[in-house]
């Protein structure tokens, strides 16, 4: 059973676009879909890192408005993040989940006892995964990803329980 899932930011999260304003703010698009699917896999009882390789506010607040549990920036060793992360967590690597779509991924996808990408991963990264997603990093790929993760859990209930209230007759 998953109960980690790590992504990755520009690529997965987004489109990889990054805007830069004439005042030299940075700018980014997320996609809803991504952002509900991961407040509910938090809400129904696990966990979530980001583990990017830039750092950006952006992507804090939107962690923070996810409910991510560990978001780390700025990191250029990311097998080593999440090598700490799981020991930390007290999992095993079978009990995590990856999303990456370039090279700086590929050794954090190879620790994963489940690896995605999306359909615009490298070739490089398509090749190691175990799965490659039918939607685009920043149009649902991430929540693709949670789509197949939480029925592979056997925890489809519990994720529509979450938004879908009875009321009696």
């Amino acid at each position: 059973m998953i109960k980690l899932i790590v992504l990755d930011v520009d690529g997965c999260l987004s489109d990889g676009k990054i805007f830069y304003s004439e005042d030299g703010s940075e700018g980014k698009s997320f996609n809803i879909k991504d952002g509900l699917g991961m407040s509910t896999w938090v809400k129904i009882g696990n966990h979530i890192a980001i583990i990017t390789g830039r750092n950006s506010k952006i992507v804090q607040r939107r962690a923070s408005e996810l409910g991510v549990g560990h978001l780390f920036q700025g990191i250029k060793d990311k097998d080593r993040v999440l090598r700490e992360l799981i020991f930390s967590l007290g999992l095993s690597f079978e009990e995590v989940a990856v999303i990456g779509d370039d090279l700086n991924d590929f050794n954090m996808l190879q620790l994963a006892g489940k690896s995605f990408t999306p359909k615009n991963g490298v070739k490089e990264i398509q090749a190691i995964v175990d799965i490659v997603l039918s939607r685009d990093g920043g149009d649902g790929a991430v929540r693709e990803m949670i789509d197949i993760l939480v029925d592979e859990n056997l925890q489809r209930d519990q994720f529509m329980a979450v938004w879908l209230k009875t009321s009696p007759l």
